[in-house]
């Protein structure tokens, strides 16, 4: 896709034409407390893309400052993620790294007398900082001094205290508008392991403070962040500066990516996941990145479906069917075509000879001829899809009833002669015959049918399991409320598995590989339940869609 304009990209010009800046550096910083998922990949694909059109670089920078809620698993799963999606970062950070650098930074904020210990608690600080439209209190122990401040911050880095009891705490302004300015805390006693650091530390910063002094040491030009962070940037301004930082980092913020019944909160999956209503963080109805690689979707369909929705300050939400059509017009000239049969029903050719094996020739993909041909089995008894015979059908049903003629995909012309049923009368298969002289390719015009309806040979099937998803929310608008959470819209339909068949041609396929099922959609091997000769298909998505760019 070509590069389009947006309003970062004109300010990160204008500071290269101007010489504010001689070079672009930024970072795509996630917290290890989760897994990705697309909201991030709108982060990643602005920060590493606006830094290579440039010529600059990006850090891949964990901000790990809160060790009761971060994991090495996560880690792992981000590092794979951004790799997946195609971007390389030039340095890996965490902001444990910095750790002493913070400490010392502090220090030096507590000697300007511009931070000072705190001993009330949470609710109290809360309740001391005030509203919108009232200004917060001062609290008792405001007024230390510079001496016993330090005195007791290194205390608290010796462990000499219990969790909560301490907190440092910024000295700016518990009048100002801006509630973030409202003395907010930079430092808090933790007795926690540290997947980074174990047990070194045992007071910790709080991420509105570390992570200004991380861009800072860092290099960044231009610290890129969602709008949620705007009112944040004043203290993140007067972080970098009280602490006298050789390098003042730009912050712009930019809309959030908001995707029609789609939970894109890391605390509402992360209680999707925690409490089993799915089948964890890499389960194909989330968004979460290794959620969707698993489902299928391609890290190509994902970068073009981010980069259409644009870059704004708007924070606007996108038709999910969007997304799912970048993903069809990946897939359409990559994807091998076949027929697999969800919910078979026996068709038995009366006529065929018992025991004959006939090898048709199929394109693998008709609109891409260079994928080649491949070759189908056919025989006396085939699967067809209960779906295609009715026995009463209404006006404008074309495919298989008693009496009906279709046509077989790849195959032959057959005519339904006879129903088979069980003895509560269900229809357990039908028999048909079929015409030699309409073999597809044959160049047979003769007659026309107004059915094609697809099938697998019955002798030579493979059993395939298909996993079909609707989406996992129900209500576009779905919040919580006094009497509702989130949960109460969660969709106790969103998965169906069923058992059907296959073309032989499948046996060896591998995980992650995708295709397209005649009439049923995109498919990917699914690589969690899979195995060699039983594969199990995650529905990607289906082939039609309302949606147009």
């Amino acid at each position: 896709m070509e590069q389009s304009s947006n309003f970062i990209r004109t300010i990160i010009k204008q500071d290269l034409e101007s010489g504010k800046r001689d070079h672009v550096i930024t970072r795509f910083p996630p917290e290890p407390n989760g897994y990705l998922h697309i909201g991030h990949a709108k982060s990643i694909v602005i920060n590493f893309g606006l830094a290579d059109d440039f010529g600059g670089k990006t850090n891949l920078r964990f901000d790990d400052t809160n060790p009761l809620k971060e994991d090495q698993e996560y880690v792992d799963s981000i590092k794979e993620d951004v790799a997946w999606l195609g971007y390389e970062w030039d340095e890996l950070r965490y902001a444990s790294d910095y750790f002493d650098e913070m400490y010392n930074r502090a220090l030096l904020l507590i000697q300007k007398g511009l931070a000072y210990v705190d001993e009330l608690s949470a609710d109290e600080i809360r309740e001391y900082r005030g509203t919108l439209t009232e200004p917060g209190k001062e609290s008792p122990y405001r007024g230390r001094s510079v001496e016993e401040n330090l005195d007791l911050f290194e205390r608290m880095k010796n462990g000499e205290f219990a969790d909560g009891s301490k907190v440092l705490r910024a000295k700016i302004d518990m009048a100002s508008p801006n509630l973030n300015l409202r003395d907010p805390v930079l430092y808090r006693v933790s007795h926690a392991t540290h997947h980074n650091t174990g047990d070194t530390w045992c007071i910790y910063p709080m991420y509105d403070f570390a992570h200004p002094l991380e861009d800072a040491i860092e290099g960044v030009t231009h610290s890129l962040c969602t709008t949620e962070f705007e009112d944040h940037r004043p203290l993140y301004d007067w972080v970098v500066r009280e602490c006298e930082m050789d390098m003042q980092p730009q912050q712009i913020e930019f809309g959030r990516l908001n995707i029609t019944n789609t939970v894109m909160s890391k605390r509402k999956l992360k209680q999707l996941v925690d409490e089993n209503h799915v089948d964890g963080w890499d389960d194909p109805r989330l968004p979460t990145i290794s959620g969707m690689r698993r489902r299928g979707f391609t890290a190509e369909a994902i970068r073009e479906f981010v980069k259409e929705t644009g870059v704004s300050k708007g924070s606007g939400t996108v038709d999910s069917a969007m997304l799912d059509h970048f993903v069809r017009e990946d897939l359409k000239m990559k994807a091998p075509r076949t027929m697999g049969v969800l919910r078979p029903l026996k068709l038995v050719i009366t006529n065929y000879p018992e025991g004959q094996v006939e090898w048709l020739d199929a394109e693998v993909n008709p609109e891409n001829p260079d994928m080649g041909m491949r070759k189908i089995p056919f025989s006396r008894e085939i699967y067809i899809e209960q779906e295609d015979f009715m026995e009463e059908p209404p006006k404008k049903y074309f495919r298989l009833f008693p009496g009906n003629e279709v046509r077989l995909k790849h195959a032959y012309f057959v005519k339904c002669e006879n129903v088979m049923k069980d003895a509560d009368g269900n229809v357990v298969e039908i028999h048909c015959t079929y015409d030699p002289e309409t073999k597809s390719g044959s160049g047979f015009t003769g007659r026309k049918v107004k059915g094609t309806i697809h099938w697998v040979d019955a002798t030579n099937a493979i059993p395939a399991v298909f996993r079909l998803y609707e989406p996992l929310i129900l209500d576009n608008e779905a919040d919580e409320s006094e009497d509702k959470t989130f949960l109460d819209f969660v969709n106790e339909n969103s998965l169906e598995v069923i058992n059907g068949f296959i073309e032989p041609n499948l046996e060896n396929i591998e995980v992650q590989e995708k295709l397209q099922f005649f009439r049923h959609g995109y498919f990917n091997v699914d690589p969690k339940y899979s195995e060699k000769g039983k594969p199990v298909f995650n529905r990607i998505v289906s082939l039609k869609s309302s949606f147009k760019l």
